[in-house]
């Protein structure tokens, strides 16, 4: 149920895969889902090409993380092994009991174990459209469907029309999502309607907030989710060790919840996430340096691509993650991927029914420069936009 774009997923996907074809990539489908795309090559061609697709952290692990994944290896023969008490460590970071954390594998099972959980006997996924997809397609693999309302017209999430489609329609609602930033526009959701959301809703109503891009926001503006788990709401937050601490190929992220819900939720996890992973995220929680590091990096080449892109005359959507989406007029995304390829540079998929807005994940500094200069060879100039790289909306 989509209260505006009604699209075919059928031609939807089939572009994504002619598209992906053409990279040597394809994609990798889970519980019927396309969740990334997949490189079929060997070792050096994947290494030549600029990576500026899946919002990945293009520095890789800190040393830290590196030894203490390292060390893990030494239980990988084990079943029952130690974890780099990982559990705890995230506990600890956050401020909770460890029966108020669930590891998975990625938040992108967290994403699904909500889904499993909460979409059964006809209930609905409502969110944001466009928005992180994976919720709605495995609503749809486990024959339940979502409610999908439009952003705003300057890409915010429409949440007093949210609440209010909430509630007029609660019997139906298994439960409310939040991707905050969002993905793809990397718009934040404010604190304050995050709170008008919680208060707003039916108090049984459960709400999953996705956090996976919360450690590169500077928007004062903005506030964590994980507060309302300590005062017993029925708020999910997911939260990733693929971003921040660049584990996206070890698969580790975890959900965080009060109790009661993180027990229902148990019982639909894989129970997957292997020994070097836990190490690896047990360590990178204590490599706070680090993390601002990266972090400090991505604002800085966010914002400066971003003012670039705009003097060049592409408005860039204010972001708050470690990607940005630029508008590129009258020109649509899908041969543009192509066009970077064409230059050794990976950038975003098409996300309907903004198909004239290419996704661009941060790099390093060179990845950034090589990524404008192909842009600029690829788009001509046109009249300099008033800058909104900052983040102010």
């Amino acid at each position: 149920m989509d209260a505006r774009h009604p699209f075919s997923r059928r031609r939807f996907f089939g572009g994504v895969a002619a598209a992906v074809g053409t990279l040597g990539l394809k994609p990798t489908v889970s519980f019927g889902q396309v969740r990334t795309e997949q490189f079929t090559g060997g070792e050096e061609q994947y290494d030549n090409y600029i990576k500026l697709a899946s919002n990945e952290n293009n520095w890789g692990p800190p040393q830290s993380v590196m030894d203490a994944m390292t060390h893990g290896f030494k239980y990988a023969n084990r079943y029952g092994n130690p974890d780099g008490n990982i559990m705890q460590a995230i506990a600890e970071h956050h401020g909770v009991k460890r029966e108020n954390v669930l590891l998975t594998a990625g938040s992108g099972e967290v994403l699904d174990v909500v889904g499993t959980t909460y979409l059964q006997n006809g209930k609905v996924v409502l969110g944001a459209d466009p928005s992180y997809g994976s919720v709605y397609q495995h609503a749809t693999t486990i024959k339940s469907d979502a409610i999908k309302l439009p952003l705003l017209k300057d890409f915010r999430q429409d949440i007093p029309a949210m609440i209010a489609t909430a509630n007029r329609n609660a019997r139906d609602i298994g439960f409310f999502y939040l991707c905050n930033p969002n993905n793809p526009t990397g718009v934040v959701v404010s604190a304050k309607e995050v709170r008008q959301v919680v208060e707003g809703l039916p108090k049984d109503m459960p709400i999953l907030i996705d956090e996976a891009y919360h450690h590169f926001v500077d928007d004062p503006a903005y506030g964590t989710a994980v507060p309302y788990v300590l005062e017993g709401r029925p708020v999910i937050v997911a939260r990733t060790f693929s971003k921040i601490a660049a584990l996206a190929a070890m698969r580790i992220g975890y959900a965080i919840a009060p109790a009661e819900i993180v027990q229902r939720m148990r019982a639909y996890s894989i129970n997957s996430v292997n020994v070097a992973a836990k190490f690896g995220a047990a360590a990178s929680l204590k490599d706070t340096a680090g993390q601002a590091e990266v972090r400090r990096k991505v604002i800085a080449l966010r914002t400066s691509t971003s003012k670039e892109l705009e003097a060049w005359g592409y408005p860039v959507i204010p972001s708050q993650t470690n990607f940005f989406m630029v508008s590129l007029h009258d020109k649509t995304v899908q041969p543009t991927i192509q066009a970077f390829r064409e230059k050794n540079i990976l950038v975003g998929r098409p996300f309907p029914p903004m198909l004239n807005h290419l996704r661009v994940s941060i790099g390093r500094d060179e990845d950034m420069q090589k990524f404008l200069v192909a842009f600029k060879e690829i788009f001509p100039k046109r009249a300099p936009v008033t800058s909104t790289a900052a983040g102010q909306r």
